[in-house]
This record gives C-alpha cells, structure tokens and sequence, in this order.
C-alpha cells in the first residue's frame, strides 16, 4: 500500500526554502504515529531537512546525484525504483517534497493530508488532487490553540 503524507495549506503550500512555514505539533505527533516502523520514500531535499535520519524507520531517499550516499539510507535515482524496494503487504509512505508527491501520486493508493486553513507564501506546493480520482473518506477537525496557530484538518482519501 502506497500512502501520501503531507501537510498543505489552503493554497497547497508545503514550504519555503526547503523549511515548513508553519507548526503543528499535533501533525508532527500524528506524522510520527502514521510512519514509524514503515518505509518512508522522499526527496534529497526533504531529507535534508531533516537534524537527522528519522528513528524507527526505512529511509528510501530519491535523488539523481550519484554522489549522494547518506549512511542508513537507501538512495535510487526513480520514484519506480523507490516503490519497488517497498514491502508490497505493508504501508509505506510518500513524504515529500513537491516534486516527490507529483512523480507518486499516479501509485498512490491513500492520502493522508494535512489541510492548513490558511494561505502562505511558498515555493513548494502540493499537487491538486482532481476529485474525481479521489473520495474523501474521513474527516477531524482541530482548532488552533495556544501551541497551534492555525485551524487545520485531518483528511484521509482513498483512490476511487
């Protein structure tokens, strides 16, 4: 099963200079729930981001620089080859970034998404899911708070 995480905003923005522009804890906390013990398949860059390889889970990173060997890592040069190392019997997620979600979201079986009720300025943006390819099958509201300062939404959907 090929599972597409991510947090969006209203207008798909994902980030800006390879950073979010906002903080969910709770998403973190549900991100960190959602992916551990599983393969997780993102760019060069996103992983980049990251202080370090995330615990508890397979890192399938896709970038074209042959060079790129980060220890603990498994680096491929294609979103096919990225899926192909994955466990076809258990949930593997897509966790960016843009470019990644876009070469993924033809294998996609879930959505998993984040949806930010706000606007931002951004240079990276989620794909627009066309909605006759997907049904929304669950929804969770959350309100911001003193620790989230947007309202934001937990919505799953499954390919039709």
């Amino acid at each position: 099963m090929i599972i597409m995480i991510a947090a969006a905003a209203e207008n798909n923005a994902l980030g800006k200079n390879n950073e979010l522009v906002w903080h969910l804890p709770n998403d973190f906390k549900r991100f960190k729930s959602l992916t551990t013990g599983h393969h997780i398949i993102m760019g060069r860059k996103t992983f980049e981001s990251f202080p370090k390889p995330l615990p508890d889970r397979v890192h399938i990173v896709i970038t074209r620089q042959e060079n790129f060997k980060p220890e603990g890592c498994i680096v491929v040069d294609s979103i096919e080859k990225a899926i192909a190392i994955c466990p076809e019997n258990e949930d593997n997620y897509i966790i960016g970034g843009g470019e990644i979600y876009n070469l993924a979201l033809p294998f996609t079986d879930i959505i998993e998404l984040t949806k930010v009720h706000h606007s931002f300025e951004a240079d990276t943006f989620f794909p627009k899911l066309n909605k006759s390819e997907w049904v929304l099958v669950e929804s969770e509201e959350n309100y911001k708070d003193e620790k989230h300062l947007y309202d934001y939404t937990y919505e799953t959907y499954i390919r039709k």
